[in-house]
């Protein structure tokens, strides 16, 4: 008799649900899957290293913009060679935000942004609806100084339940982060860093 007194509680027990912001800074622990820790650690140590890097002091800038001397920057992408289906886009606008922030480096429009900028000079050159005398042309672009790109990988182990392991599943995954820096005039890696990640769990018989 109690346990069918108890079966309606236990029916809306999975019923129940909530939702509540969270530091989007703290630390993601939910799965050994990539996350959001993961992404925002590996832009970090990117964007610090490419900051200090005394290699890029010898860029010779050819722009008409004098006493600016930032580095104007191509952001290409980052090879996903992960077991993972990741968005590595996120990785990259996150180097790019921070780098941009910094103060050392200027950024062109990537495949994304020169197809909104083609349409806008084609919309202000044909549409009749903009001065001439004002309207923008193809062909005044900045030229890039360098051009980012990385390879992202993993390694991934799995061991499964033994009686000398407590009988407990164990997995572990190595993130590699590669970012290169390449000049563009003379097609030389003038700069290049190497980020690390290991993540392991351990999984009980009963997925605890």
């Amino acid at each position: 008799m109690k346990t069918l007194a108890l079966l309606p509680v236990l029916l809306l027990v999975p019923a129940c649900s909530s939702m509540e912001y969270d530091d989007p800074g703290k630390v993601e622990t939910l799965t050994i899957d990539f996350g959001s820790t993961d992404l925002q650690t590996l832009a970090g140590e990117m964007v610090d290293s490419l900051t200090a890097a005394p290699q890029l002091n010898y860029i010779i800038h050819d722009h008409d913009d004098e006493g600016d001397a930032r580095i104007v920057t191509y952001m290409g992408g980052v090879d996903n060679r992960t077991t993972q289906h990741l968005d590595t886009e996120g990785i990259t606008d996150k180097i790019r935000v921070k780098l941009l922030n910094s103060g050392k480096f200027r950024f062109v429009a990537g495949d994304q942004g020169q197809g909104e900028i083609g349409d806008q000079v084609r919309f202000q050159q044909d549409s009749g609806r903009v001065d001439p005398a004002k309207a923008r042309e193809f062909g005044k672009q900045l030229g890039a100084d360098v051009i980012l790109y990385g390879t992202l990988r993993s390694i991934d182990k799995e061991k499964g339940r033994t009686l000398e392991g407590g009988l407990f599943s164990k997995e572990d995954v190595y993130y590699q982060f590669v970012l290169n820096c390449v000049n563009i005039d003379s097609g030389e890696l003038i700069w290049a860093e190497e980020a690390e990640l290991r993540k392991t769990s351990k999984t009980g018989i009963f997925g605890g």
